[in-house]
C-alpha cells in the first residue's frame, strides 16, 4: 500500500473531492509566453484605432475601456492606461485614480446594457499571476449572473456567449454615463 504522502501515488485515488483536470491550460501558466512591448502591444494599438474596430467603450483622459477579445462573459470589459506599463504600483496617482473611476463607470454601463447580477473585478500582476498580457496594466470588469458558470468551457472547450461583440460593444457605450 502506498504511503499517503507519496504524491505518484495518491493522485487519482478515489476520495470525496470532484476534479476537473484541464491540462489544455497549462499554455496560460507554462514557461515560454512571450510579452509584447510596446511596439506590438495590443493595448497600445487599441486607442489609434476606431472605437468598433478597437471594441473601445470609453475614452478617458488617461485610460480607456474596450471589450475583451477573449471574454469570459458577454460585457467582460478590460481597464487600461493608455501608458505602456505594467505593474500597477508604476501607474501614476492619476492612472490608478481614472483607472478606478472608470471601472465605476463600466459597472453602470454594463449593468443597465446586460442586466447582470454582480461582478469579478481584478488584476493580474505579471505573468506567473495569470495575466496573458503583463507588460500593459489592466483591469478586468467581468459581468456575473446566477447560474451563469457550467462546464462548456472545460469539457467541451467552448464558450456559450450569447451577443457578438460589435453588439455589446454598442450595447455598453450607449449606457455609458455621461
Amino acid at each position: 500500500m502506498a504511503e499517503l504522502s507519496d504524491a505518484a501515488h495518491f493522485a487519482g485515488v478515489p476520495d470525496e473531492f470532484q476534479r476537473l483536470w484541464t491540462p489544455h491550460r497549462m499554455v496560460y501558466v507554462g514557461q515560454g509566453q512571450t510579452q509584447p512591448g510596446e511596439t506590438d502591444c495590443p493595448f497600445c494599438a487599441a486607442p489609434g484605432r476606431s472605437d468598433e474596430e478597437s471594441l473601445i467603450v470609453h475614452r478617458g483622459r488617461t485610460a480607456y475601456a474596450l471589450l475583451n477579445l477573449y471574454p469570459y462573459n458577454s460585457g467582460h470589459l478590460l481597464v487600461c492606461p493608455y501608458r505602456h506599463v505594467s505593474l500597477y504600483d508604476e501607474a501614476t496617482e492619476a492612472e490608478t485614480a481614472e483607472i478606478a473611476a472608470i471601472t465605476q463607470q463600466a459597472m453602470r454601463a454594463v449593468r443597465v446594457a446586460a442586466n447582470c447580477d454582480g461582478f469579478n473585478i481584478g488584476m493580474n500582476q505579471g505573468a506567473v499571476a495569470g495575466a496573458g498580457i503583463a507588460s500593459h496594466l489592466h483591469q478586468h470588469v467581468v459581468p456575473r449572473w446566477a447560474g451563469d458558470a457550467n462546464f462548456l468551457p472545460i469539457v467541451a472547450r467552448t464558450k456559450a456567449l450569447p451577443q457578438l461583440l460589435g453588439e455589446m460593444r454598442e450595447a455598453i457605450a450607449a449606457a455609458w454615463p455621461a
